[in-house]
């Protein structure tokens, strides 16, 4: 199981409206609205590393609303 987490940039006022769209995608496990740089914390998993980079280049980055994102690859899960 690959996993990562993702630091979520929205559009001004969006911060719900993404989460909401973000909780609808199957790569997504949990999305926390957060204060300070970021607005958005997305935890995603997949089956692979290959299925973890479609489902969030694919559908996670293609959700209106999305300014920017940086994402960081889990290396061990405890």
């Amino acid at each position: 199981m690959a996993t990562a987490f993702i630091l979520i940039n929205t559009d001004v006022a969006a911060e719900e409206s993404v989460m909401e769209k973000l909780k609808e995608l199957p790569e997504v496990v949990t999305v926390h609205l957060v204060y300070g740089i970021y607005d958005l914390i997305v935890k995603v998993q997949a089956d692979n590393l290959d299925d973890l980079k479609k489902g969030v280049t694919g559908d996670l980055r293609s959700v209106d609303g999305i300014r920017t994102t940086m994402t960081m690859i889990a290396v061990n899960d405890k």
